[in-house]
């Protein structure tokens, strides 16, 4: 069951509360207001703990003056987020004693910026897998725990070969941090050997080390990495680091996903299949086969109900799509036509598969503004043994144009091959 997520906002600025409170909603989130400690309290024993993201509290409150209510936000193990008004050292220092996420000074807008990105990072660092390699122990550990406090699912690796090894089993990294003196090769020698398999845009890589040699980021940099930071460092400048890099992946991955999609149904368009039938998979398999669905008398739905009715019943197919074939390459090729290739399949299992999609299909109720609608679609069908998908395009296309002549909803192989 889905569960709101809160975010509770200690503030005693009216103003304050409101901007923050708006930056939570931005965000998607829920905030829980309070201005002082005391209210606070009264606020979070009113809620269940599991529901709460995080805290947004401000360090000076009138009944809590040096931090006291981030510390009671901490004990309640709710991750906390520390606002203030001062940037003096003394104030940053006693902060950062704290088991806090994050600080920041309400010195200008671009730090209420920051903390809007904070707050959608901490839900999406769930799902999102960040290695650290490196033998220093205590800036290794320093860095696990600035890590798992902003969510990410984090992996220590000792060695580069215990990094590969997670990098291969986990599709969800997106980040490596890696020390130059690791046991069984250089940090460069490493960054080297990941690029040789994942690109910048796949992977992002922040090589780390101490001591006097100045050239090592260069080095870094020039092996493949994205990204370098020298030892000792703040606790503001990693978090940013870390927080750039993991952002960039996120942003190549959804300029790529918009140019592979088509913008109705989500589905990936006919460019994108194309790239995974002919490009992704080399050689075609000996046993596959293409099917073309059309759905029938959709014109009739957008004369009748309109385009946007139209629009509705072609994600609801797109949907039916989805669910139904989970493992095979599917594409929309623009109207109403739909494409779907079996890699490794017998043909008889694929009509079969097609004649349950068919069948879902035609039972499936589509609502929209008040009316029931209903489609049905048309099913060609090719095997043809060849390494030329164009050819089995055509195929499944002259089959589709004889079931449209038998009078639609049917599925059926080409009978040319």
């Amino acid at each position: 069951m889905f569960m709101q997520q809160n975010v509770l906002v200690i503030e005693n600025s009216h103003t304050s509360l409101e901007i923050v409170s708006k930056l939570v909603r931005k965000a998607g989130l829920n905030p829980i207001g309070a201005r002082s400690l005391m209210e606070a309290r009264a606020r979070f024993s009113q809620m269940m703990p599991e529901s709460c993201l995080c805290a947004i509290v401000a360090y000076n409150l009138p009944d809590a003056p040096h931090g006291e209510a981030a510390d009671a936000t901490i004990a309640a193990y709710i991750p906390t987020i520390v606002v203030t008004d001062s940037v003096h050292p003394p104030t940053r220092e006693h902060i950062l004693t704290k088991d806090v996420v994050d600080y920041i000074p309400k010195e200008n807008a671009q730090n209420y910026d920051y903390l809007s990105r904070l707050l959608a990072r901490l839900e999406k660092n769930k799902s999102t897998g960040v290695i650290v390699v490196s033998t220093h122990r205590k800036s290794r550990k320093n860095m696990l725990s600035m890590l798992h406090k902003h969510n990410f699912v984090v992996f220590d690796c000792p060695t580069a070969s215990d990094a590969m090894q997670h990098l291969a089993n986990n599709k969800h990294i997106r980040l490596v941090i890696t020390d130059y003196a690791i046991p069984d090769m250089t940090g460069t020698e490493f960054v080297s050997t990941l690029r040789k398999a994942f690109a910048k845009e796949q992977l992002a890589i922040m090589g780390i080390a101490g001591g006097e040699n100045t050239l090592l980021s260069a080095l870094f940099i020039k092996s493949g990495a994205n990204d370098f930071i020298h030892r000792p460092y703040s606790h503001e400048e990693f978090l940013c680091r870390v927080m750039q890099n993991v952002e960039y992946i996120e942003s190549v991955e959804a300029i790529r996903r918009a140019a592979n999609s088509d913008y109705l149904t989500g589905l990936p368009n006919r460019r994108h299949f194309f790239y995974t039938v002919t490009v992704q998979q080399s050689s075609l398999p000996d046993s596959h086969a293409l099917a073309l669905i059309d759905l029938d008398h959709f014109k009739s739905i957008n004369d009748t109900y309109g385009h946007d009715a139209g629009d509705e019943v072609l994600k609801v197919v797109a949907s039916v799509i989805e669910e139904q074939f989970p493992d095979e390459v599917i594409a929309r090729f623009g109207g109403e036509e739909f494409c779907i290739y079996f890699p490794e399949t017998h043909i008889d299992d694929v009509i079969k598969l097609l004649n349950t999609f068919r069948e879902t299909l035609a039972d499936t109720i589509i609502r929209f503004n008040g009316e029931t609608l209903s489609v049905t679609c048309s099913v060609g069908v090719s095997t043809l043994n060849t390494q030329n998908i164009e050819a089995m395009l055509s195929n499944a296309d002259k089959a589709l144009y004889e079931v449209k002549r038998q009078g639609r909803n049917q599925v059926l192989k080409a009978c040319t091959e």
